[in-house]
């Protein structure tokens, strides 16, 4: 995943701008405009960037109630449907990082003018058919230009991703390690994730197709194995609960990064749960996710589905305010054994806005990062920095236990 030339970096350097946030006026979106508008340090060239001029300036003008430098912030026009419009974006932009999704539908164009123009790129995607698309599409062209693509970078699957990684580097290397991972939340789903969960459960043989296709494509690990594998709900005693295998791009993500990584050990597993209290709360969740992945089948039974929470809706500040989520790790390995923990507050929107700002962030700012481009995970695009990013800014990190 190294660059083969070093030019792309060079040519990004003399950008526009810094960041570009594009997407700006959905509901993810403006609360990560909003958090850059609070967090990006002085002297950071940042723009916004949509389809519809008039609600970038309504924007612009409600940022700048609290932070009167945005009364300056630029704004950019760009649209899904005008590729040029996104060539000139990416070409104009350090870092582009996007909110618009479901990402299949409307990330690709975006996704190759980063990777022509060797522009940094960052989304929220949790849909593995997008990113095992844009991997044998771009992953080669990307690491020609020096573009770093990382996608996933909110609550899929930044928690997940970093806390595999938190909890690999508290165990001995060159052995074999096993890490589980349980994760719990209180929060309500926005109408765009949701609509890209339905798409993707109406997409089976699609992603079958693409994930056979990237595996074509990838390079065989040799004299190491990293694998998440399908598991089976359990009564999990090490964290009190009972455990769910969760059917979302998480265990893909990590297992990307042990591929990638050699700290992650000659011989990586990683499997991914919900945890909950009860068994019949474990069979309710369980036949709910069965009834929506029948449901999605039918078109007219999708559609209905999708206009009960249409994208760009959300909870309220107060729900999003008493929604929190924790992510608990079990790792093991080398005869030691370890209990870690990823936690925040509102996972698909404050804290994902969040990951989601300071993933920008790091990539735009940080100059200690890896020397890598391509297709790359949280993990190995920023790892550490990433991490020490989020802790300053709330999340917890921490060593629960150890034996």
């Amino acid at each position: 995943m190294t660059s083969q030339n070093g030019n792309g970096k060079e040519r990004a350097a003399d950008r526009m701008y810094d960041i570009v946030l594009f997407g700006a006026t959905g509901f993810v979106g403006v609360l990560t405009a909003e958090y850059l508008a609070a967090h990006a340090p002085q002297g950071l060239r940042w723009a916004i960037a949509g389809r519809d001029t008039g609600k970038l300036e309504r924007l612009r003008d409600e940022l700048a109630k609290d932070h009167p430098a945005c009364a300056e912030l630029p704004l950019v026009r760009a649209d899904v449907a005008d590729p040029a419009s996104l060539r000139e974006l990416a070409g104009h932009a350090r870092v582009v990082a996007t909110t618009v999704g479901p990402y299949l539908a409307y990330g690709q164009e975006l996704v190759a003018a980063c990777a022509d123009a060797g522009t940094d790129y960052v989304d929220l995607t949790g849909e593995p058919e997008f990113v095992d698309l844009m991997y044998v599409r771009h992953d080669a062209r990307a690491r020609e230009t020096g573009a770093r693509l990382v996608h996933s970078c909110g609550f899929d699957s930044v928690p997940h991703d970093l806390g595999a990684y938190f909890t690999v580097r508290q165990l001995p290397e060159g052995v074999p390690l096993r890490v589980d991972g349980f994760v719990r939340s209180n929060a309500t789903f926005s109408g765009g994730t949701f609509a890209s969960a339905l798409a993707q459960f109406a997409r089976g043989p699609q992603m079958l197709s693409a994930a056979r296709d990237r595996r074509r494509h990838e390079p065989r690990l040799v004299d190491r194995k990293a694998y998440a594998p399908p598991s089976a709900p359990r009564y999990a005693g090490e964290v009190g609960a009972w455990a769910l295998p969760l059917p979302t791009i998480d265990p893909q993500v990590v297992q990307r990064s042990a591929r990638a990584l050699s700290r992650y050990g000659p011989d990586f597993r990683y499997r991914h749960y919900a945890a909950v209290q009860s068994l019949p709360f474990a069979l309710g969740g369980a036949a709910a996710v069965g009834g929506l992945v029948a449901a999605a089948q039918l078109p007219p039974a999708r559609r209905w589905l999708s206009s009960r929470l249409k994208p760009g809706e959300g909870p309220s500040e107060r729900r999003r305010a008493e929604s929190w989520f924790s992510v608990r790790f079990v790792g093991e390995g080398g005869g030691k054994r370890v209990f870690t923990e990823v936690s925040g507050g509102d996972p698909g929107y404050d804290e994902t806005a969040k990951m989601l700002g300071e993933a920008a962030l790091c990539l735009a700012v940080d100059d200690d990062l890896p020397e890598v481009a391509g297709q790359l995970t949280t993990a190995v695009a920023m790892g550490d920095a990433l991490t020490a990013r989020l802790t300053a800014a709330g999340l917890r990190f921490r060593v629960a236990a150890m034996r």
